[in-house]
């Protein structure tokens, strides 16, 4: 079993041993001596150092009140979440399965060992209550993979106590300051320890700005892939919203490389895209079934009480827990398993060695701004077709048809925006306002058929089904909106295609 903490610390140099006095940091009441804790802290990586590159540190350490293995995954400088597992002899399972879409099937090696022996304070206030805790560590480095070179240096860590306001840590840096201690030039122990023991140093290749459409289209797809690969753990963590991002992910690179199939050989990217439909597919076994829930649950706390029996309540947690087959523990099987990871190193190919087709070469405005102004008339062809249909199923399919095009096209004109500047942002602005009104026109359209549903389950039980007959209703009327709103909005969206 893992827990996950949120940690926000800075890290400081000083030409001078020991900790500056601390007193006179605004709200500090007290500065309270904890002792000195030695800790003992072996950090595992991949021989090519994947996790590393990713600023992810993963490792066991004995000593101290947090003793067991430790894994970091960076969120912002200075914040990262650090998830935590019991003391053990192997990489716990759990901690694995988070760092499988960087290291694949690579093995973990022990890579580095660090022994520091940490002299600890609580900055304290007028109530006795953590602000921080300040550590003057000493630490003694020792490669044990990649060369045979030891370091040793001293530095202050300051970390933010569970809940605490970051702005304290401002307090304490300016009081740090003064006294000539100065931020650390390292983010982190491991980063100073793998640059400071004499093993290579590796560094990020320098990406020539884009210059030809290729450039453009493959920065682009370059995004999406590091989307996915980072966004892997947190599906796995069930983190709010990264299903949804790791899907939308999946469709950007679908929908790229059809909208540029004169830049990318599709004979190689079709098959991909196949993949990646299939991974959506399986994210997203539940998420429409979660949606609906939503919409209905919100729907009925807009009812009056009177139109609200507990039979209602109870039929919708009944449906909304009769899912379609997914889970949780299968979401995992599947990042775990061997089509998942084929698809990465799929992924990575087109990266490394794009399929490029001649086009690729020419001029972005050319090149791009034709794809874009394609798919931005195969959206035309289906609004103007839905506008004249009459009511019905006819005119909801035409609809549903025309959301997932003004999809493609605004992640077309994504792709184009650095290429192609304020027209193609515009557009995209005006491809997610246009996304916007057509996907509620189809969660309208899926929340009737749940209704439907519903009420006939209802009728078996001999319940009423009045309650859902009205929600029904409402349903009819925002679809009937967004259809009379659809043919006076389209016109201002055409005519400001300057793409």
């Amino acid at each position: 079993m893992a827990d996950t903490k949120r940690e926000i610390e800075r890290k400081y140099e000083s030409d001078d041993s020991g900790l500056p006095d601390l007193t006179g940091v605004a709200g500090v009441a007290a500065v309270l001596d904890k002792g000195v804790a030695q800790l003992d802290a072996t950090y595992y990586d991949t021989q090519g150092e994947h996790l590393a590159a990713a600023s992810i540190t993963l490792r066991r350490r004995t000593g101290g009140s947090d003793a067991g293995w430790h894994l970091k995954f960076p969120v912002s400088p200075g914040v990262r979440d650090e998830i935590r597992a019991a003391l053990s002899d192997s990489v716990p399972r759990v901690l694995t399965g988070l760092v499988r879409s960087r290291v694949r099937d690579l093995e973990l090696l022990p890579v580095v060992r660090l022994v520091s022996d940490r002299d600890v304070r609580h900055l304290v206030d007028a109530d006795g209550g953590l602000l921080a805790e300040v550590s003057v560590d000493a630490v003694r480095a020792e490669r044990l993979t990649g060369g045979d070179g030891v370091a040793q240096w001293t530095e202050i860590e300051v970390e933010l106590a569970d809940g605490g306001d970051p702005a304290f840590l401002d307090k304490v840096e300016k009081r740090l300051k003064k006294t000539g201690v100065r931020p650390s030039a390292s983010a982190s122990k491991l980063a100073r320890a793998l640059t400071e023991t004499g093993g290579a140093k590796r560094l990020k290749p320098a990406r020539k700005a884009p210059e030809t459409a290729g450039d453009h289209v493959m920065a682009y797809i370059r995004a999406q892939r590091d989307a996915i690969v980072e966004l892997d753990p947190a599906v796995r963590r069930d983190v709010d919203d990264s299903v949804h991002r790791m899907r939308v992910a999946t469709r950007r690179m679908r929908s790229a490389f059809k909208s540029y199939e004169k830049v990318l050989d599709r004979a190689v990217t079709d098959p991909i895209g196949a993949e990646l439909k299939w991974l959506a597919g399986e994210l997203g076994v539940n998420r429409d079934h979660e949606v609906l829930t939503e919409r209905l649950t919100a729907a009925l706390d807009g009812l009056p009480r009177v139109l609200l029996p507990d039979q209602v309540r109870t039929r919708l947690r009944t449906w909304s827990h009769a899912r379609p087959g997914g889970s949780r523990s299968r979401l995992i099987a599947v990042l775990d398993g061997k089509r998942y990871l084929d698809l990465l190193a799929a992924l990575d190919a087109v990266v490394d060695g794009p399929p490029l087709l001649k086009a690729a070469g020419g001029q972005p405005p050319k090149v791009i701004s034709t794809a874009v102004r394609k798919d931005f008339g195969k959206l035309t062809e289906l609004v103007e077709r839905a506008v004249v249909l009459s009511p019905g199923a006819d005119r909801d399919l035409a609809i549903h048809e025309a959301r997932k095009k003004c999809k493609r096209t605004r992640y077309s004109a994504e792709a184009a925006s650095a290429a192609l500047g304020e027209p193609a942002v515009d557009l995209v602005r005006s491809m997610k306002s246009l996304q916007g009104l057509l996907g509620d026109h189809q969660d309208s359209v899926m929340t009737r058929e749940a209704l439907r549903d519903l009420a006939g389950q209802a009728h078996v039980a001999r319940e009423s089904g009045f309650t859902y007959g009205v929600l029904y209703g409402r349903e009819e009327r925002r679809a009937e909106l967004v259809e009379l709103d659809l043919p006076v909005t389209w016109p201002s969206i055409k005519g400001a295609m300057e793409v």
